[in-house]
């Protein structure tokens, strides 16, 4: 656990990061909620900051609140502190004003920095203000991956900011062979780490096999070519019915132009790059790409016994907001970076999991049911907030995430 001088320094430099993202943005850039699963980056500005001043700052009896309305305004979906905005509707706040919601980040910033400065009087709030910031850097990825949707629909498509990117091809596909054995999975220690990560537990593997790499654009452009979206037999049923309800043709942002295939990026609209990793797609997307190579998903202990002591090493948010890229290195790669890999797992607890006390006992335990889990990271994700054991989930249609796919066999 992070005490004193260190946690200062890293709350100031995780806070400091999520208004560098916003520096490309315009003002009104701020207040768009193009679809109810993203919010606006003022909002997302604003709630981080409310998670602090809710959960370590009001539990003070020297604290005065900027505005007391924030407390609904900004509660996500915090049931035991009180009521929630709606979130359809947080695209229709432009009140505050994007200068009053750097304001309020200010007067929590002010707070907090005097109370980090005094370790002595943190007691309990410690790991709480630990969580807080690791739920900021959530927010980092949500920030980034929700204004890649709102400049994705507006006509015009604009950058979200310049990029230069390096051509290469990918490394050579191949597969990786895995034992089989009982194997441990999950967080231990005293390192940071969610609660849905806990406990460690034993899992028994088969033998297994996994794609040394991400699915490429040029490989999922063979799936279309052979008519992957027109076969039934290929789809879980809930996946065809909202593949032909919501007319998926291809993964989003994807758009063929005079038989060209482009796709919007964070620097703009590109012709397609064949050899980085396929993204945003939904795990029904997913699975029917592997059953269509014959292949499958991987479950979620295999993927954590195979990314087990190695290196964060992937693309991930520390470098320039960019899209992902092709893999560098022959070999099984990608584990951490690039784009959030879909399991077949459902999201469901660990044997023996126990949720968070109180209020935030309501982060994770209330959302297992209807997910499913995807792990490793996307190139939208801090690199200090990826680990093995960390364990993201979307409902299986989400598509707007940096959501992409690594084959499993078995052997």
């Amino acid at each position: 656990m992070m005490e004193g001088p260190a946690l200062l320094e890293r709350y100031l430099d995780i806070r400091r990061a999520t208004e560098r993202l916003c520096e490309p943005l315009a003002v009104e850039d701020y207040v768009v909620q193009a679809m109810p699963d993203v919010s606006p980056a003022k909002w997302h500005l604003a709630h981080v900051s409310w998670f602090f001043e809710t959960f370590v700052l009001r539990q003070r009896a020297d604290y005065r609140p900027l505005d007391e309305r924030h407390a609904v305004l900004f509660n996500s979906y915090y049931n035991g502190v009180g009521p929630q905005f709606s979130r359809a509707a947080r695209g229709t706040l432009s009140r505050p004003t994007v200068t009053e919601v750097f304001a309020y980040r200010a007067h929590v910033d002010k707070a907090m920095t005097t109370l980090l400065e005094h370790a002595d009087r943190l007691g309990p709030a410690t790991p709480v203000i630990e969580l807080g910031l690791h739920h900021e850097q959530q927010h980092q990825e949500l920030l980034v991956t929700d204004l890649k949707h709102n400049f994705g629909v507006n006509p015009l498509q604009p950058a979200y900011r310049a990029r230069s990117r390096p051509r290469r091809a990918a490394a050579p596909h191949s597969l990786v062979a895995f034992e089989a054995g009982v194997v441990e999975i999950g967080h231990a220690g005293t390192d940071f780490a969610f609660d849905n990560e806990r406990p460690r537990h034993r899992v028994a593997l088969a033998p297994y096999a996994l794609g040394s790499h991400l699915v490429t654009n040029a490989e999922y452009l063979e799936f279309i070519d052979a008519g992957g979206y027109q076969r039934p037999d290929l789809w879980l049923s809930e996946g065809w019915r909202i593949a032909r309800e919501r007319d998926w043709q291809a993964p989003l942002y994807w758009e063929a132009i005079d038989g060209a295939w482009r796709a919007y990026t964070l620097g703009g609209a590109a012709p397609l790059e064949l050899d980085a990793p396929v993204v945003h797609v939904s795990y029904y997307e997913a699975d029917a790409y592997a059953r269509w190579r014959g292949a499958r998903l991987p479950t979620e202990a295999e993927w954590e016994h195979a990314a087990s002591g190695r290196p964060v090493d992937g693309h991930l948010l520390d470098d320039d907001p960019d899209d992902p890229r092709p893999a560098a290195a022959a070999g099984l790669s990608q584990l951490f970076g690039d784009a959030w890999e879909w399991t077949a797992s459902a999201y469901l607890p660990y044997p023996g999991f126990r949720p968070l006390a109180g209020a935030l006992g309501e982060y994770n335990g209330k959302f297992m049911v209807n997910q499913m889990v995807l792990r490793g990271g996307s190139c939208a994700t801090p690199r200090s907030h990826i680990r093995a054991t960390y364990r993201n989930f979307f409902p299986p249609d989400a598509r707007w995430q940096f959501s992409g796919i690594r084959l499993a066999q078995d052997s």
